[in-house]
């Protein structure tokens, strides 16, 4: 029996091979190459326009959009638009909820709250941590560099992201506020 089976995997061997000529020939490529298409490159995830607001670079004059714009001051992004953000100078000394109540009105609500910090990751005080919670926001606070980093990452999969932003220095002078 052991020959017989032997016997029959040569024979096999023989009239199969493993391995064809076109195989061989063909390399790695499983599909034919198509030609005259334009070279420029397409987003695969993107279901719609690209979001509105997108960062290039961070850096210690402020974050620079892709459209060139700086922001030397704090920020917010949120639904595509850029928002200035009247918040103190200093951590957690006279932060309040009213920095945030723009979460508490906005709806749909942000499915996650992207929290840049400046430099360095300094976390909030658990008060405005709870407010948050309280108003069906996640929040995750890291650096600004990469608080930027993940919203485009986030904005460009069409998730609902926002981001509150500090810049990389802190700065008084940033913008100037008018007595009404």
């Amino acid at each position: 029996m052991q020959n017989l089976t032997k016997s029959f995997i040569r024979q096999q061997l023989r009239t199969k091979p493993l391995i064809s000529r076109t195989t061989l020939s063909r390399g790695l490529r499983t599909s034919h190459p198509v030609l005259n298409t334009p070279t420029a490159l397409n987003n695969i995830l993107s279901g719609g326009p690209a979001p509105a607001v997108q960062v290039k670079s961070v850096s210690n004059q402020g974050i620079q959009l892709q459209d060139g714009l700086i922001l030397p001051s704090p920020c917010i992004f949120l639904e595509g638009k850029t928002y200035l953000w009247d918040v103190p100078t200093t951590f957690w000394d006279d932060w309040r909820t009213e920095h945030f109540e723009l979460f508490d009105v906005v709806v749909p609500k942000p499915e996650i709250l992207l929290f840049g910090t400046g430099r360095k990751v300094v976390l909030p005080p658990p008060a405005l941590r709870h407010y948050l919670t309280s108003i069906a926001i996640q929040i995750d606070v890291m650096d600004t560099w990469n608080a930027c980093s993940t919203y485009n990452l986030l904005a460009e999969e069409g998730r609902r992201v926002a981001a509150a932003l500090l810049p990389l220095e802190p700065s008084r002078n940033s913008w100037i506020r008018t007595k009404q």
